[in-house]
């Protein structure tokens, strides 16, 4: 039960049921911050660290956030930091790069140091009108009530809306911030925000921020486990393998059980999706956006959101193997496919090889609209090459695939080497027509 009173809890409920009535009752409310008594609407932790903040000599009219280092500086410190791994799937869950996005991933020290920023070229703009940059102290002292500083006192989650915020250049923003633990020691190690535009906020943005802390935490709860079993010493030397990095050499995109191929000779199957953006990722040098991704993979119905969350699962395969900013393979793994090795045996003149390697159609449970053309492209390639050959035994084998069975100008390249009465010929025509038949031809 809540201990507010109750003109308090009611004008809380407006904040996403009528959000402009509420934050005309927070503009207002703001108005008396150097009263003796909280407002209405404002609540008594809120009130306690306005009053706090005046104090430490927060000017809410002009007073921009301290900053304890140089965003340089403040990059470099991130190196070494303990969120550090994490920030990836963080960013992958949380954030929007894209050229509509509008609210702005956070993660910021134990203290309210701001570490990382990710969000589009738009919303960093916004922020750096705040100073709300890597180096800047977004604790109470540093700047004044905010979600940030609310996090670190409190050591909940908080979210602050419009002009519970005390400095005035902040209520054109909502902010949601929680605390991210480690796992062992229950010490809090950062504080995860998603600051944006008053229309950004939802019911759900509390609830997302909290599952982004439980990926993270439970990513470090595994980084743990796998150092903790890994970890030895070999006379005075300790080894300690870094969380993050990638034992994948090379993926399986070939048929009907896309996989993903480790050092140490074990195949993780992939689900279709994550096949499908592997396989997308592959085969641009330049890379992807989520947007991207989503439009390719799921047409019109697309969410990058989705993307994201795909992209963090296939981070803990591929750890530090799949980049992000746009999304990419990193070079190590790019063009090791089956795939990929097909088509450069094709282009060495491998025509045997290269009809050997192609064991069956590329993911072939697809139906994605971007990966057709890749498909056919595979097919194509090794199609042409056979034919070209002029090798009535190379012609016999790609005619007898799944791949080569509906291409006529091959089986007919081998009627004309082989002769009309070659048993492999004649087969082929009989598939052809059956496939004729299928299709109402």
């Amino acid at each position: 039960m809540s201990t507010e009173p109750s003109g308090v809890v009611l004008a809380a409920g407006l904040r996403f049921s009528s959000p402009r009535k509420y934050e005309r009752m927070l503009r207002a409310a703001h108005d008396h911050t150097r009263d003796g008594a909280p407002p209405p609407a404002i609540t008594g932790d809120v009130w306690n660290s306005w009053q706090r903040s005046l104090a430490a000599g927060i000017d809410p009219d002009r007073h921009l956030p301290r900053h304890l280092h140089e965003v340089a500086d403040a990059v470099a410190l991130r190196r070494g930091h303990a969120l550090q791994t994490v920030m990836p799937a963080l960013s992958e869950l949380l954030a929007d790069e894209s050229s509509q996005g509008q609210h702005l991933l956070v993660l910021a020290d134990a203290h309210g140091e701001v570490l990382w920023r990710v969000g589009s070229r738009a919303a960093l703009r916004q922020a750096d009108r705040l100073e709300f940059v890597e180096g800047a102290d977004w604790s109470e002292a540093g700047v004044g009530t905010n979600a940030i500083s609310e996090a670190v006192l409190s050591g909940r989650a908080s979210q602050l809306f419009s002009a519970e915020h005390l400095v005035r250049s902040h209520h054109a923003w909502a902010c949601t911030a929680s605390p991210i633990r480690d796992p062992q020691t229950g010490v809090v190690l950062g504080v995860l925000t998603v600051s944006g535009p008053l229309h950004t906020v939802t019911a759900d943005s509390v609830r997302m921020v909290k599952c982004g802390v439980r990926v993270a935490e439970e990513l470090l709860r595994t980084a743990q486990r796998v150092n903790d079993r890994t970890t030895r010493t070999v006379g005075a030397v300790t080894v300690n393998p870094t969380a993050g990095h990638s034992s994948a050499v090379s993926l399986d995109l070939l048929g009907e059980h896309p996989a993903v191929l480790t050092a140490d000779g074990r195949r993780v199957l992939l689900s279709p999706r994550r096949a499908e953006i592997l396989a997308l990722l592959e085969s641009r040098d330049r890379g992807w956006t989520a947007d991207e991704l989503a439009y390719s993979i799921h047409g019109e119905t697309g969410s990058a959101a989705t993307i994201r969350i795909e992209m963090h699962r296939i981070r803990q395969v591929l750890g530090d193997a799949l980049q992000s900013t746009p999304y990419r393979l990193a070079p190590g793994l790019r063009g090791t496919s089956d795939a990929a090795r097909v088509l450069h045996l094709v282009r060495q003149g491998q025509v045997s090889a290269a009809l050997a390697a192609y064991t069956a159609p590329f993911l072939s449970r697809s139906t994605a609209r971007a990966i057709e053309p890749l498909r056919a492209e595979i097919t194509s390639a090794v199609g042409a090459s056979v034919r070209a050959s002029g090798d009535a035994e190379l012609l016999r084998r790609w005619c007898a695939t799944e791949m080569g069975s509906d291409d006529r100008a091959a089986v007919h390249a081998l009627g004309r080497l082989a002769g009309q009465a070659d048993a492999a010929y004649v087969s082929s025509l009989a598939s052809l027509s059956r496939i004729d038949s299928a299709l109402g031809l």
